[in-house]
């Protein structure tokens, strides 16, 4: 039995970025995963998408060449060039994740992982069974998306946000059941590439994790440009699949038919078949992996990090925890702490946040501030033509220490790292608000949403 210092099973941002730093520590690392290196985000999640978005920015600024004073002609978008332009960005980065193993040293093994014991674990590889043994384990298998059991999902009509992008065609109308931050991005993408779009939310206002002024917001833009928008309602049932046309019930006594439906209600832990019943790990009640902030589970020496622990399901977390369960594992104290993680939905316009609400806040009786300001008084966004949205900070009143943020806007899941660094450091609202920034740039809204907290605004009434 092939005996390594550290076993990471799956491959994901959680996994991969565990293995290169426990690699850097010294450490033999077998790495083992069953489907392709990069797990959801890079194949089927954050990377797809985003290639797709930056097609349709592309898009969004040439159909408003006369508006920036250009004679371009009639611009048309080619779906299937998109979709192969993001096939090639996601093959260029799968290969340069497997030069980093490479480089470090890491010894891939392609496979199907459970847990015979503990520290023992079984491989179901392309060449048969390999049994392999670890001083420690770094579970790291990801999610995958949530269906509703009246729904078939094997039906050609039915649509997971990682069929979305295996799509050939756009559909001529399309319901999206779910409005979180995916089913957002899709709205964004599929609208401008010409669906006719529906979106169906249960909760009382779409992205239901976020700031109400921030929802509101992007519900308005979104009526605007002429998406149906259905909250606190359920779907009901299925009336009729078709071979390119689906019927659904909501309830609220209305009818409709599309040619596809995206469910983007949810992801679930990826923990089935991992023999964890030969372990005795605990789980919680959505079958999340319980773990301390050192990514360790109640068995010693097994840790756990990624999606596969629960939310917030996002990459960059992923990367850190994966960082935090292998220094701990190599006998570095590293703790997870998630005060300072910005949320960044990449919508039109873009949303970022970090740090606590106004609600929260005043959940946590906390005394508040805030300042805001909008990108529509900002000099760049009136010059780039994206004058939409705007900055809001969340601030201690008596202190003046940063708390959070929220902003809609350009540019705004850039803008946010801005605030999530000044909440890190607790700089307070003062010392943002009196720090000299260039001008005409879009990181001028952070400066006035500081001034406005403190009641001294200088381009907003």
């Amino acid at each position: 039995m092939e005996k390594r210092k550290v076993i990471i099973i799956g491959a994901g941002p959680a996994g991969y970025v565990a293995a290169i730093r426990a690699s850097q520590l010294g450490a033999e690392v077998t790495l083992v995963e069953k489907e392709t290196i990069g797990g959801t985000c890079l194949n089927r999640g954050c990377i797809p998408t985003k290639s797709l978005v930056s097609s349709i920015e592309v898009l969004n600024l040439t159909r408003r060449g006369e508006e920036f004073g250009l004679e371009v002609g009639e611009t048309k978008p080619n779906f299937s060039w998109m979709m192969n332009r993001k096939d090639r960005i996601v093959s260029q980065l799968r290969r340069g994740v497997h030069y980093l193993l490479s480089r470090n040293n890491i010894k891939l093994l392609q496979g199907k992982a459970s847990f015979l014991a503990p520290y023992k674990i079984k491989v179901e590889t392309p060449e048969g069974m390999k049994e392999i043994e670890g001083e420690r384990i770094i579970i790291a298998t990801g999610s995958k998306p949530i269906l509703l059991p009246f729904i078939n999902a094997d039906h050609p009509t039915v649509l997971t946000s990682e069929k979305a992008l295996t799509l050939k065609e756009v559909p001529q109308n399309l319901i999206i059941l779910g409005a979180g931050v995916i089913g957002c991005e899709f709205t964004s993408i599929f609208n401008r590439l010409g669906s006719k779009i529906t979106i169906v939310e249960m909760m009382d206002q779409i992205l239901p994790k976020e700031d109400r002024g921030v929802a509101r917001q992007m519900e308005q833009i979104f009526q605007k440009e002429g998406i149906n928008v259905f909250t606190k309602t359920k779907l009901e049932r299925i009336t009729r699949y078709q071979n390119d046309k689906i019927t659904v019930e909501l309830d609220n006594g209305k009818e409709i038919t599309a040619n596809k439906i995206l469910v983007c209600i949810g992801r679930t832990p990826y923990t089935e078949d991992l023999g964890l019943e030969n372990l005795g790990l605990e789980l919680d009640d959505k079958g999340n992996i319980k773990v301390n902030e050192r990514m360790e589970t109640n068995i010693k020496g097994i840790y756990a990090a990624g999606d596969v622990v629960g939310e917030p399901l996002l990459a960059h977390v992923a990367f850190k925890e994966g960082i935090v369960a292998a220094e701990n594992a190599l006998g570095i104290d590293s703790k997870m702490n998630y005060n300072t993680i910005p949320h960044c939905i990449f919508t039109f316009p873009q949303i970022g946040t970090v740090g606590l609400t106004a609600d929260a806040a005043r959940e946590k009786d906390i005394r508040i501030k805030m300042g805001r300001f909008s990108f529509a008084a900002n000099g760049k966004a009136q010059a780039m033509g994206e004058t939409r949205g705007f900055v809001q900070m969340i601030v201690e009143e008596d202190s003046g220490k940063i708390l959070g943020a929220q902003i809609i806007g350009p540019q705004a899941t850039e803008l946010i790292h801005e605030i999530a660094l000044s909440i890190k450091w607790g700089a307070t609202v003062e010392e943002l608000g009196n720090l000299p920034y260039a001008h005409p740039t879009l990181s001028e809204t952070v400066m006035e949403a500081a001034l406005s907290a403190q009641g001294k605004p200088i381009h907003s009434i």
